[in-house]
C-alpha cells in the first residue's frame, strides 16, 4: 500500500475520533442535527447513559476494593485484578458518553440506533474477572 494513502487513512480516522470527542462536550452541536425526537426516547437514552456510568463506577469501586481488601493475595495478582477492573471501569465510562452521543444523533436523524459489541465485551470481561477470583480463592494463592 502506498504510504501516502495509509497516512491519509490514519489522518481521516484521527479526525473522525477527534470530531466525535468534540461532540461529547458540545451537546448544542448534537441538538443542531436533525429533528427533535420524542422526549421519552431522549430521556431513555439518558437513563441508559447513567446506567453505563453506574456500571463503570461499580467497576472502579471493585478495582479499589480488590487492591485494598485482598491483603493476603499475592501483590502481582492483586494488582492485575485491580488494574483490570479500573481500566474496564474507565472504558465503560468513556463508552457511555460515546454511545449516548451516537444514539442521540441517530434518533435526531431518524436512523437506526448504532450497534455495539461493547455489552458482550463487558460481560465477557466481568465473567473472566469473576472466574479469576474463583481460581484465586479455590487455589488459595496468597503471598
Amino acid at each position: 500500500m502506498d504510504p501516502s494513502v495509509r497516512t491519509a487513512g490514519i489522518r481521516g480516522r484521527l479526525a473522525a475520533v477527534t470530531g466525535a470527542v468534540r461532540l461529547w462536550f458540545a451537546p448544542e452541536r448534537v441538538r443542531a442535527e436533525g429533528e427533535t425526537p420524542d422526549y421519552r426516547f431522549s430521556l431513555a437514552n439518558e437513563r441508559t447513559f447513567l446506567a453505563w456510568l453506574r456500571t463503570g463506577l461499580a467497576l472502579v469501586g471493585a478495582g479499589f476494593a480488590a487492591d485494598q481488601f485482598l491483603p493476603h493475595t499475592a501483590r502481582p495478582l492483586r494488582l492485575a485484578l485491580a488494574v483490570t477492573l479500573l481500566a474496564v471501569g474507565a472504558v465503560c465510562a468513556i463508552r457511555a458518553v460515546n454511545h449516548w452521543v451516537r444514539c442521540e444523533r441517530a434518533m435526531r436523524k431518524g436512523e437506526d440506533l448504532p450497534l455495539s459489541r461493547f455489552p458482550a465485551a463487558l460481560a465477557t470481561s466481568v465473567a473472566l474477572v469473576a472466574l479469576a477470583i474463583v481460581v484465586f480463592v479455590a487455589l488459595g494463592w496468597t503471598r
